[in-house]
């Protein structure tokens, strides 16, 4: 706020925008556009979406499908990016997507805010279950190399239930400390990226040729078709390009956010883009025994790559390196899923509503929010105990769960055609194009990450994405049908401007 909004009392700029989509200024706008970027790009985390998969993708497609897959999908993300973002730019509140839904439905707009919200709940828990695991499969890893903590489902399983409970103290202390962490997090990746490719191009003996880095194509699915392979294998960077909402959803605690949140969605897959190709690329190049690293003792072949090619010593640094960095990325995301059920919680329509939006009066953060995010994302990885792909069908899961989340709004954009009202960050005549291909894309994702990823179909290989969306959304359409559709009308006002500022005040005197 500026001295003249000090000396009249009037609401900052950001206060004012959030004022007219009728809501009040409950958490604290602290956060700047680089903060705001940070955590779009945390969540996003190329150490973490691509070498958690890097062994997915070694058997799904190989290097030509991983190398080439990753541009190909970069395409595509970023022009859903560039729909979310113009919509961002009208829209800046923590609702994001559910919100931007109702608003720009020309018909039917609670319906369809209630299934973009839900698209969105599931895939953010989702995301924040993968990461997580992630970070506890390397942590695994790392600890079995060091002291013999065996890599097991139930000691992986144990070791993603202590990070969800250290990322729920986190998120707990304030926004204040995740957004110092964040920062930190943008040079611990990029500065991660450069001394791992670094290393991996001047520390081993030998590197593959450039014709088996670009052209060579695996198949160990079990399936005949190539084409169909490759597609599969295109999970890892679809996956990887995932969370840059994030932005949106912090925009009620980010200065200057019709302008910054857009750029933070935009620049986050741009930046990752780059540093991820690269990563990528270097890691290929550095592979010494391919068969070796698929079947790792340590269930995680990105860690026996580094061992081969650097030895043991350096290749557990490089490790330690990534389990950083996926560390990060778990907790920002589970920050910018707790806003997204603070902010659907605060229109009713999640269960147990009035716990989930409840605010810490000190903090003003949505504490219960974190730990729902932290317990939700547990539960949905404990099939790992019992299957060893569960792990791909969590991915695929955030995947589609997000993905149709972000083209709904920009869908309904397209439809607005010219009656769209555009903010100040906005895509000019390129919008409507970009939001049809974007479209497009997503339906093609959606249908692709649902097939059976591997052959013959059993028990242990069956892709359960479509069970987890069919209980999950199929409850929230029935919930839909039975009761939600009487007394859900979308995202709701909070008061009048009088009741906006009793609010704030009362928020400020308990600060």
């Amino acid at each position: 706020m500026d001295v003249s909004d000090q000396q009249t009392g009037q609401p900052d700029e950001d206060s004012a925008r959030l004022h007219a989509l009728g809501y009040a200024q409950e958490l604290k706008r602290t956060m700047s556009a680089f903060s705001n970027f940070a955590v779009s790009f945390t969540i996003i985390s190329i150490l973490s979406g691509c070498l958690t998969l890097y062994g997915f993708g070694m058997k799904t497609g190989g290097p030509a499908a991983m190398i080439w897959g990753w541009p190909l999908v970069g395409l595509f993300v970023v022009l859903v990016g560039l729909g979310m973002a113009e919509v961002c730019s009208s829209y800046p509140t923590a609702g994001g997507l559910y919100y931007w839904a109702a608003k720009l439905a020309t018909r039917n707009g609670p319906a369809w805010s209630w299934f973009t919200g839900w698209f969105n709940l599931i895939g953010q828990i989702a995301v924040t279950a993968g990461i997580d695991f992630g970070a506890a499969l390397f942590l695994n890893a790392f600890l079995d190399l060091q002291w013999g903590f065996s890599a097991t489902p139930g000691h992986t399983i144990l070791l993603l239930a202590i990070i969800l409970v250290v990322h729920g103290v986190l998120n707990t202390f304030g926004v204040r400390v995740v957004a110092v962490l964040n920062s930190v997090s943008v040079w611990w990746h990029l500065v991660g990226v450069l001394v791992i490719v670094g290393v991996l191009v001047f520390v081993p003996a030998k590197h593959q040729e450039a014709s088996f880095v670009f052209g060579s194509f695996v198949n160990q699915t079990g399936w005949g078709s190539a084409p169909y392979v490759f597609l599969l294998g295109l999970l890892l960077a679809q996956y990887t390009l995932t969370g840059y909402d994030a932005s949106a959803h912090m925009t009620e605690e980010t200065k200057n956010a019709a302008k910054a949140g857009p750029r933070g969605i935009i620049n986050s897959i741009l930046v990752s883009l780059v540093a991820g190709w690269i990563l990528l690329i270097g890691l290929t190049f550095a592979i010494q025994d391919y068969d070796g690293a698929v079947n790792s003792a340590t269930g995680v072949p990105p860690a026996q790559i580094f061992i081969d090619a650097t030895g043991a010593v350096t290749g557990k640094f490089l490790l330690l390196i990534c389990i950083g960095a996926q560390l990060f990325c778990g907790m920002a995301s589970v920050t910018a899923n707790s806003r997204m059920i603070y902010a659907f919680a605060r229109d009713g329509a999640i269960p147990g509503s009035k716990i989930w939006h409840n605010i810490n009066k000190r903090t003003q953060t949505p504490t219960n929010a974190v730990w729902l995010a932290a317990g939700g994302a547990l539960v949905l990885a404990l099939p790992y105990l019992w299957s060893a792909t569960a792990y791909a069908a969590v991915t695929s899961i955030a995947t589609v769960g997000l993905y149709v989340a972000y083209v709904i709004p920009v869908f309904l954009r397209v439809r607005r055609g010219d009656s769209f009202e555009k903010g100040p960050w906005n895509l000019g005549r390129w919008g409507k194009p970009i939001g049809i291909v974007a479209t497009g894309w997503v339906v093609v994702i959606f249908v692709l990450f649902m097939l059976p990823q591997a052959s013959p179909i059993t028990v242990d290989t069956f892709n359960y994405t479509p069970i987890a969306f069919l209980v999950v959304l199929g409850g929230a359409a029935l919930w839909w049908v039975l009761s939600a559709r009487k007394w859900f009308t979308g995202p709701k006002v909070q008061g009048s401007a009088e009741e906006l500022a009793a609010v704030e005040k009362e928020l400020k005197e308990l600060g």
